[in-house]
């Protein structure tokens, strides 16, 4: 073939899927393994939404709701927003490749930090936009390096908040002074995938951003059911934003973007108090116990505002990840995220915390790192 694909397109890394389960414990000869290098939800998925899910199989014949109807009406009423400022995706990656669409054309400007969430400069690339990446410092956003960097062509700014893989959060004071500096013409993406799992004290007040923004920058905070409501299988997140905002977006979305399993899942997993509680009460728990435990053997934990924390290992990070895959644990290896000692984990349920631990002593051990 001679077809002609443009060089911004010919340069795309494509994102790196982790092997099945099952194939690395093939590969590795272990069973029963354990995986702790997501940030998933150690305790399942909220049993209202499984229950939801049984009741609509009868339905799969039908298209699913093009308006995600019940779905938007649910997450207004429950967050004080109304209908048309609340918008749908295939997961809030998709929410962030509607912003690009209706937002970014060719050479228009993002501003996005490293590390951070990898989806963000994938899809201004595929747009043919321009991705302009600060380094984390002292890991955080450089809120100042980033308002230093705003330009007439800047059209968004991405703020994973908290950060992944880092897990540290923007204190509401800084975030309001930054917000107020940068021009209206860019919108502010605050990406709260880990809201749910931040002290209460650093959440910042998502009505009052969207809606009073008069004089200032517009901002679009997104959020997702796979984390804290355990529907990482089935793909469905939200992003708050004023309504002319969530108007481009519905024109550069498919119809039926949202399957439909998905949206009656989502309603019931709103309402699922108990299992919710739960899971959070399981992380601040899970969080204490292991960084107790991790720090006994020397090694050095990061402070967390999310469901996973990272860990100085005194060692390589890459060797560790190998050595604990023969232990039957799957860890997450910062080496590519330039973190060469460091290493990424979940907090499991118990039974997955004490195992890992177990694990991470005697890898320890075996590679020499810490005394």
């Amino acid at each position: 073939m001679k077809i002609e694909v443009p060089e911004y397109i010919k340069s795309i890394v494509p994102y790196p899927p982790g092997k099945p389960m099952d194939e690395l414990e093939r590969e590795y000869g272990v069973s029963n393994s354990i995986k702790l290098a997501s940030n998933e939800n150690a305790w399942g998925s909220s049993p209202k939404a499984i229950e939801a899910i049984r009741e609509a199989l009868t339905n799969l014949h039908r298209y699913p709701d093009g308006s995600n109807y019940y779905l938007v009406q649910a997450i207004a009423e429950k967050f004080g927003f109304t209908a048309d400022e609340v918008v749908i995706g295939n997961g809030s990656d998709e929410i962030i490749e509607f912003l690009v669409k209706a937002y970014v054309e060719k050479d228009g400007e993002v501003i996005t930090s490293h590390p951070s969430f990898l989806m963000y400069q994938k899809v201004v690339q595929v747009r043919g936009g321009v991705n302009k990446i600060l380094p984390l410092k002292d890991m955080h956003h450089d809120l100042e390096g980033i308002l230093e960097n705003v330009t007439d062509n800047t059209r968004l700014i991405f703020l994973d908040n908290p950060n992944n893989p880092t897990a540290t959060a923007i204190s509401p004071g800084d975030l309001y002074t930054f917000l107020s500096n940068v021009p209206e013409s860019v919108i502010v993406v605050l990406d709260e995938a880990y809201v749910d799992f931040m002290d209460p004290e650093m959440q910042v007040d998502a009505y009052s951003l969207i809606r009073n923004s008069k004089g200032r920058c517009g901002v679009v905070v997104l959020r997702t059911f796979s984390k804290a409501y355990g529907l990482a299988g089935i793909r469905v997140g939200y992003g708050l934003m004023a309504s002319e905002v969530a108007s481009y977006l519905h024109r550069v979305r498919q119809p039926f973007n949202v399957n439909q399993l998905a949206q009656v899942a989502a309603i019931a997993a709103l309402g699922d108090t108990e299992f919710y509680e739960k899971t959070l009460q399981g992380t601040r728990e899970g969080m204490l116990w292991l960084r107790k435990e991790v720090e006994k053997m020397g090694c050095t934990t990061y402070p967390s505002q999310t469901n996973f924390f990272l860990i100085n290992v005194k060692g390589d990070a890459a060797a560790l990840y190998e050595a604990m895959l023969y232990q039957g644990v799957i860890i997450r290896s910062m080496k590519p995220y330039g973190f060469s000692n460091v290493i990424r984990i979940t907090v499991g349920t118990d039974e997955e915390n004490y195992r890992f631990i177990r694990a991470l002593d005697h890898c320890l051990g075996e590679l020499g790192y810490v005394s």
